[in-house]
């Protein structure tokens, strides 16, 4: 048997701590949910334009506090339910990894995606949806394995592509209805999230002890 200096470290896949801090996680993630609903069943029922009034409006002023409200805003249930598991699913192991990294990770994800959306999307179009958000999850688990060599990122991209790899066409532009910008610019911030807020090793202590071994 080994012990060593990671066995309690949530970071480390196969720990205990990586476990319950996976499990804070996804008890975390399945709550935000029903807040995107209760947002969407006030906008339906009270009729109060939520889409119109916090969307993003492309290289409109009126629209630009949409890079903000609208990951919170979606085009009716059906497009809520659809993001609904993704989101909870890589949600889960982007916050796993630490509260205060997976704020600012996702702030430059809705940043990037959202001024991404603003620039480049239609002037005629109002664009809401938590996807630009999901996609740079995946962007972010998918570098943050490459930058922190870590292989359980790897496959949980592996499983959500499994999973949801026909949504992946997403970021190309093949249907004028999905923000296909929203998309790629979220994946793209995603990848840019994990590699400046990526866990950094420690310098090897040269006088450090050795791990304990036992037969």
């Amino acid at each position: 048997m080994t012990l060593g200096p990671g066995g309690n470290d949530p970071n480390r896949f196969g720990t205990e701590a990586f476990y319950a801090s996976l499990g804070r996680a996804f008890v975390a993630m399945c709550a935000v949910v029903p807040i995107l609903f209760l947002i969407e069943a006030l906008d339906v029922w009270l009729g109060a334009g939520f889409d119109a009034a916090a969307g993003i409006i492309p290289r409109s002023i009126e629209g630009l506090d949409g890079v903000f409200f609208s990951p919170f805003l979606h085009h009716g249930f059906d497009h809520l339910y659809s993001n609904s598991i993704p989101l909870i699913l890589l949600g889960t192991f982007v916050l796993a990894a630490g509260v205060r990294r997976f704020l600012w990770s996702t702030l430059v994800i809705v940043l990037v995606s959202g001024f991404g959306v603003w620039f480049t999307g239609s002037p005629n179009s109002i664009v809401v949806g938590a996807s630009g958000v999901i996609f740079g999850y995946l962007g972010l688990l998918l570098m943050r394995g490459i930058v922190e060599r870590s292989w359980w990122n790897f496959a949980v991209v592996l499983l959500v592509g499994l999973l949801y790899g026909w949504q992946l066409i997403g970021i190309l532009p093949t249907d004028e209805r999905i923000s296909w910008q929203g998309h790629l610019f979220g994946l793209v911030g995603g990848m840019v999230a994990a590699i400046v807020f990526r866990r950094r090793r420690p310098d090897p202590d040269p006088y450090a002890e050795s791990p304990l071994t036992m037969p």
